[in-house]
């Protein structure tokens, strides 16, 4: 398992992928409002493996994954439609972490330029983990973060990874 090296620009551009992903599904087989993992699958793109992050609060989700492609997801992350300021105002964070099978990830902190969101223009900001492909395998990911105003997210990810 190693980091993946993003720059704040290359870190920006997946951050707005991921939520145009995040949000491209109906809610019916929407990988955020999922509580299981069956929809981690949905629309994934080819050249990254996303996963979802959540509405808040404690979520377990078991997934497989191809072993082909780097992994995406927040820790904690939110998303602005105003853009007088041209940059969100990042949430005040108590606590963030993530770890893969015990072993601490390092977190980055990302904000995007205007990025589409339907009919409208968006910016988001987030703290972000990013990972090269992970060999075939068992995995555990967890992931917990407290902003200051009570928001707070608790993921458990069963990973399994297989051979693409």
């Amino acid at each position: 398992m190693s980091e993946w090296q993003l720059t704040d620009d290359e870190g920006g551009t997946l951050a707005a992928r991921w939520w145009q992903w995040a949000r491209s599904a109906p809610e019916s087989r929407s990988p955020v409002a999922d509580t299981t993992g069956e929809h981690a699958d949905w629309q994934q793109p080819g050249d990254v493996w996303f996963l979802a992050g959540t509405y808040g609060g404690r979520v377990e989700r078991r997934c497989e994954i191809p072993a082909d492609r780097p992994v995406f997801f927040p820790v904690l992350n939110t998303v602005h439609t105003k853009l007088r300021s041209r940059k969100p105002l990042p949430l005040d964070v108590s606590t963030a972490k993530a770890h893969l099978n015990g072993v601490p990830l390092p977190l980055h902190e990302f904000t995007t330029r205007p990025f589409r969101l339907g009919l409208q223009m968006h910016l988001a900001w987030g703290l972000w983990a990013a990972l090269t492909p992970l060999l075939p395998g068992q995995y555990v990911l967890e992931i917990k973060a407290v902003s200051t105003d009570g928001f707070w997210v608790d993921t458990t990810y069963h990973l399994t990874v297989a051979d693409g």
